[in-house]
């Protein structure tokens, strides 16, 4: 399967959990990160003041936080394709790890 690399170019925290992402290809999408923010990694970023630490990693140039916790820009792209289904793992996490 081909995997085609993007880079963020800009991004804006909208309200709680949705940013606004601009990428390369000149593509933007709205993603409403809240479903999958669960486990170790991802929970932490339903604390909104720590969600708004968001920045663009100079390296991977994807969405980023200070613990590290990051998407792939090819999954922010195309996120209505992996939504439910990062959404539905994420709350699986949720289950095993309460």
């Amino acid at each position: 399967m081909y995997h085609q690399l993007y880079k963020v170019l800009d991004y804006k925290v909208l309200e709680h959990y949705t940013i606004w992402v601009k990428f390369d290809d000149e593509s933007e999408q709205v993603i409403n990160l809240e479903p999958v923010l669960y486990g170790e990694m991802w929970g932490a970023l339903r604390d909104l003041a720590f969600f708004r630490q968001v920045q663009i990693d100079p390296i991977a140039r994807t969405l980023s936080w200070p613990n590290g916790a990051d998407f792939d820009p090819e999954t922010l792209r195309n996120w209505p394709d992996y939504k439910d289904e990062l959404a539905a793992r994420a709350q699986a996490w949720e289950q095993v790890f309460a």
